[in-house]
C-alpha cells in the first residue's frame, strides 16, 4: 500500500530538515583536509576471463587519505578518454564481484564503482575499512558517530564519495569533462551529495535515496536503516536535538539546495524503506533541471530494470559528446515535464 502523503501533496512537499548556517564551510573544509592528504591512485588489471570489458581494481585516497577500494570496468581495448559513470552502493552492501554489474561498461561508459567503508557483508562484498571514531551505536552504520558532525559515519562516507569522483577524473580511460554520479538507496543519497560537492560532475541519477528529509523519516517508518536512529533516540533520549543538528550535514535535501547539475530521480509510492516525501522534498529542493519517474505500485525496488533503462538514456543525453552522438541510446522520449526535461510515469 502507498507508505506517506497523498501523491498530491507529495508533489508540493518540500520537507522539513534545517539548513545548517554553516554547512558549506562544514563541507568545504572536510574536503580540503581530504584532499590534503592525497597519495598516488593506485590501478591493477585484474583477470576475470572477460573478453567484451578491462577490470581494473582501484584504491584512491578516501576521507582523511584512508584508503578506498573500486572497481573500474570499461570496454575492452579502449584507446580514448571515455564518458564516466561513478555508482555508489545501496545500505550493507560493498562493490561486489569484478564480474558484477557490467551494464554500464556493456554500454561504453567508462564504470568505476565505489566500495562502502565499513559495510560490504549485507547483501553484496566489500572490503573497504572504516577506521573512524564511532562511540555508542544502535547495530548497523546509521547511527555510528551521531553525536557530532565530525565524528558522523556519513561525513566520511560522503567524503569518499566526492573523492571517487576526483580519482576517477585523473583515470587515463575518463574523460574528466564527461563524469556522472548514480547509486540507488544509500548510493542514491551519495550521488546527490556528490553532485552537490564534487568537482567537474555533469548529470546525477538518484535513485528512491536514503537520507532525505530525515526528520520525518524516522518517525513515519519503522524499516531499517531509519529504524537505527529511532531505536537510538529511545534509548538517549536526551539526544534528539544533537542527533538531528548532526543529520542536517548529510541530508539529501540540503545537498539537492545545491545541486545544479541535471538530475534523475525516482521514487516508489509503496516504498516502507525510504519514504516518498523525502524523495520528493529533495526533487523538489534541486536547484538544476530534473526528471522523476513515479513508481505507484513499487516498494524499494522501484523501477528497477526501468529505472537502468531510463537512466541509460539520461546519460546518453548528457554525457554522450555530440561527436559521438551516431552511438548514443536515444533520448527520454514522451512523458510529462518536470523543470524542462523529460519524465515519465511508473
Amino acid at each position: 500500500m502507498h507508505t506517506d502523503l497523498p501523491e498530491a501533496q507529495l508533489r508540493e512537499y518540500r520537507g522539513v530538515v534545517r539548513d545548517p548556517a554553516d554547512f558549506d564551510e562544514f563541507w568545504a573544509d572536510t574536503l580540503a583536509q581530504a584532499r590534503d592528504a592525497n597519495w598516488p591512485i593506485r590501478l591493477e588489471p585484474v583477470v576475470t576471463g572477460l573478453t567484451a570489458i578491462d577490470v581494473y581494481d582501484v584504491t584512491f585516497p578516501g576521507f582523511a587519505g584512508q584508503p578506498v577500494r573500486a572497481w573500474l570496468r570499461v570496454p575492452h581495448g579502449a584507446g580514448t578518454a571515455l564518458p564516466t559513470v561513478v555508482q555508489y552502493v545501496g545500505y550493507g552492501g560493498g562493490r561486489g564481484h569484478a564480474l558484477e554489474n557490467l551494464l554500464w561498461a556493456s554500454a561504453g561508459f567508462a564504470h568505476l564503482q565505489m566500495d562502502t567503508r565499513g559495510q560490504g557483508s549485507g547483501w553484496s562484498r566489500g572490503v573497504t575499512a572504516d577506521p573512524g571514531a564511532a562511540g555508542p551505536e544502535a547495530p548497523g552504520v546509521a547511527t555510528r558517530g551521531i553525536a557530532d558532525p565530525r565524528t558522523y559515519y556519513y561525513r566520511r562516507l560522503i567524503t569518499d564519495a566526492v573523492r571517487a569522483v576526483d580519482a576517477a577524473r585523473t583515470l587515463p580511460m575518463v574523460d574528466p569533462t564527461r563524469v556522472a554520479v548514480l547509486g540507488h538507496s544509500q548510493g542514491g543519497a551519495l550521488a546527490l551529495a556528490a553532485g552537490a560537492l564534487a568537482r567537474g560532475v555533469r548529470a546525477v541519477v538518484a535513485l528512491v535515496p536514503f537520507l532525505c528529509d530525515i526528520p520525518r523519516a524516522v518517525v513515519i517508518t519503522d524499516a531499517h536503516p531509519y529504524r537505527e536512529i529511532r531505536d537510538y533516540l529511545a534509548i538517549h533520549r536526551d539526544a534528539e536535538e544533537r542527533v538531528l543538528t548532526t543529520l542536517s550535514y548529510v541530508d539529501g535535501v540540503n545537498f539537492a539546495r545545491r545541486c545544479r547539475r541535471p538530475a534523475r530521480y525516482s521514487v516508489a509510492l509503496m516504498d516502507d524503506i525510504v519514504p516518498p516525501s523525502g524523495v520528493y522534498a529533495a526533487h523538489n529542493a534541486h536547484a538544476g533541471a530534473t526528471e522523476l519517474s513515479v513508481w505507484r505500485y513499487n516498494g524499494h525496488e522501484a523501477g528497477g530494470i526501468d529505472d537502468d533503462e531510463a537512466a541509460l538514456r539520461f546519460l546518453g543525453t548528457h554525457l554522450v559528446d555530440t561527436r559521438d552522438a551516431a552511438s548514443t541510446v536515444p533520448a527520454p522520449a514522451g512523458g510529462r515535464l518536470l523543470n524542462g526535461l523529460a519524465a515519465a510515469d511508473g
